[in-house]
């Protein structure tokens, strides 16, 4: 029923949207509605530019052998070895601004899954100062934040299942302040169910608390993107620091919604898990060559007893580099070579207990990140000392991503 609703929603805004064009307040060409296409698709303004609407989508089409899914525990390792080919994602994305440019909105379903995963108006007349209400993916994680069509690596590494805050529901307050100066900082304070995707309430009278800052300390900060193509001749690099408290039956999040992590399945009450959890990140890009890297700590108590308190730790570093990008050179395609490392440790308490992953990717690049393909061959290290067991395994995926 909601993947219908989401076609005829398309194809409706299709109809009204091309209607709009062809009709002409007056007989002057510059009165007519503005069409172009851009880096968002289709893209429709009025003549008083006070309305605009951008129509897009993304295809996602991944083939893996001998599975496609991280390793959680050791049965991941044992399920039988296939040939899988799938549509990983296909998004349906409208955005634009209402009445005023700088009252945008935006909305993003996920049309395999039926899944409506983005919903926000936001107020943005100031740089220093912008409110946003609805349901986004929070700005905490960069590796999260980034879009999937805008990945270097073929996927997000294995720490982001346990750590992610993902889509909530809630309102913002974000800024920029001193634009290209020594002192440039970005920030965002956000205040959220802390339920999940989907969530239209919360679960307790606990809230979520979000709050993140980046320093920009060579006066530019890095878009959220996981390769330099446009080949910065200076410098960009920023650090980052968030951090989270919430009160739930949760202690993960995915674009599904709310989950628990291992040890925590189907005992979760209302309100039973605080989670506070930090992360502290780097994003430098210059010539060609980009890195990021993320720190994470999360601490789960459980506030009935019922499960022990656990202190999660992980990290990734990630670099990648554009081998044939000169400086004004229009080449095409472009190829970039990319690398990761992750450790993930589930319980500080036992230190052997880890997963470590180790990737490669290729990335080929025909009209930068809208029409890329991508390889991958990942390594994955499963010890859990705790009862003396250990696995590991390969894996191989090639991927095409392609936006309209």
């Amino acid at each position: 029923m909601e993947l219908r609703k989401a076609i005829a929603l398309f194809v409706l805004i299709t109809v009204i949207t091309v209607k709009a064009n062809a009709v002409q307040v007056k007989e002057n060409d510059s009165t007519r509605v503005d069409v172009q296409y851009t880096t968002r698709g289709f893209q429709f303004t009025s003549p008083d530019n006070k309305y605009r609407l951008q129509i897009g989508g993304r295809l996602q089409f991944r083939y893996a052998y001998p599975g496609d899914q991280d390793p959680v525990t050791f049965d991941d390792f044992e399920v039988q070895t296939r040939n899988i080919f799938k549509i990983n994602r296909a998004r349906l994305k409208v955005g634009g601004f209402a009445h005023q440019p700088w009252l945008k909105y935006y909305f993003e379903y996920e049309l395999g899954a039926n899944r409506l995963l983005n919903f926000e108006v936001k107020l943005e007349k100031f740089k220093w100062l912008s409110f946003k209400v609805g349901q986004w993916k929070i700005d905490y994680s960069r590796e999260r934040s980034i879009s999937s069509g805008k990945q270097q690596m073929l996927e997000r590494s294995i720490i982001n299942r346990p750590f992610t805050l993902d889509r909530q529901q809630g309102v913002s307050a974000y800024g920029r302040i001193d634009n290209g100066n020594l002192l440039d900082f970005n920030y965002s304070l956000s205040i959220l169910t802390g339920n999940g995707r989907g969530a239209r309430d919360n679960d307790d009278h606990h809230l979520m608390y979000v709050g993140k800052v980046y320093w920009n300390f060579l006066g530019d900060g890095v878009d959220f993107n996981g390769s330099d193509l446009t080949y910065f001749t200076s410098p960009q690099a920023s650090i980052a620091a968030a951090g989270a408290t919430n009160t739930s039956m949760y202690t993960r999040f995915s674009s599904g919604g709310g989950g628990d992590l291992e040890g925590y399945e189907d005992i979760g009450q209302p309100g039973q898990y605080q989670v506070d959890q930090y992360v502290l990140e780097s994003a430098f890009e210059y010539k060609g060559f980009s890195w990021q890297s993320e720190y994470h700590r999360k601490r789960i108590l459980d506030t009935r007893g019922w499960a022990a308190d656990h202190h999660l730790e992980g990290y990734y570093g990630q670099a990648g580099y554009v081998v044939n990008h000169q400086r004004g050179a229009q080449e095409n395609p472009l190829f970039e070579v990319a690398g990761r490392y992750a450790f993930y440790q589930p319980d500080r308490a036992i230190p052997r207990n880890t997963t470590e992953e180790y990737a490669l990717a290729l990335n080929v690049f025909f009209a930068e990140h809208r029409s890329k393909l991508t390889t991958d061959v990942t390594y994955f290290d499963f010890d859990r000392a705790s009862v003396n067991r250990r696995a590991s395994s390969w894996r191989f995926r090639v991927q095409y991503d392609f936006s309209f």
